[in-house]
C-alpha cells in the first residue's frame, strides 16, 4: 500500500509540474528552426509550401496532449517530403475510429495496413505524400476494418477484439 501511495503522489506532482505553454514553445521553435535550416540550406522550392501545426486535445487521462502535424523536415537522402496528416482516435465501447485529413490525394493513392495496436497511413499523390503510424487505444480486429475516402478526409473503423476485458461481479 504504501508503494501505491508514494506512486500516486509522484504522478500527481509530474502533472503539476507539466507545462503545457512550455512544450508548445518547444514545438514551435523546432518548427521554425527547420524552416530556418531549409531556406538557408536551399532545399525550399517554391512549388512546395511547409505546412506545419499542432492540435491540443485532452487524453483519457485528463491530461493534454499535444500533437504535431504537417510537412516533415526535409530527408536528403530519401528526397521525399511527407507530411504527417491530422488525426484524430476516437474510442467507443465496441470501435474505434481513427479520422485523417489528408487533401489533395486521390481513394487509389491510400494504403492502409492495421494491426491489433497500430494502423499506418500512407498516401503518394502527385503533389503530396502523407505518412503516419498511429497507436490505437485498445486491441482491434485488423479484418474487420472498414475504410471511406471523402473530400479529403479519411475514416478508418476498426472493431475492438472481443474478450479485451471481463466484467467482474462484486460480492
Amino acid at each position: 500500500m504504501v508503494w501505491r501511495r508514494r506512486k500516486k503522489e509522484e504522478d500527481e506532482e509530474d502533472f503539476w509540474d507539466w507545462d503545457p505553454f512550455k512544450e508548445f514553445d518547444e514545438i514551435f521553435r523546432r518548427m521554425m528552426r527547420d524552416i530556418e535550416n531549409a531556406f538557408r540550406f536551399g532545399e525550399m522550392k517554391e512549388s512546395r509550401p511547409i505546412i506545419r501545426g499542432f492540435s491540443i486535445r485532452i487524453g483519457p487521462d485528463g491530461r493534454p496532449e499535444i500533437r504535431e502535424f504537417g510537412t516533415k523536415p526535409l530527408i536528403k537522402e530519401m528526397g521525399v517530403e511527407e507530411r504527417k496528416p491530422l488525426v484524430d482516435v476516437i474510442e467507443t465501447d465496441n470501435e474505434i475510429q481513427v479520422i485523417a485529413e489528408m487533401p489533395g490525394v486521390k481513394k487509389e493513392d491510400i494504403e492502409l495496413k492495421a494491426t491489433e495496436r497500430s494502423l499506418e497511413i500512407k498516401a503518394e499523390g502527385e503533389t503530396r505524400k502523407y505518412h503516419e503510424v498511429v497507436s490505437l487505444p485498445a486491441d482491434v480486429d485488423p479484418d474487420s476494418a472498414k475504410a471511406r475516402y471523402n473530400n479529403g478526409v479519411l475514416e478508418v473503423i476498426l472493431q475492438k477484439k472481443a474478450g479485451s476485458g471481463k466484467k467482474i461481479k462484486i460480492e
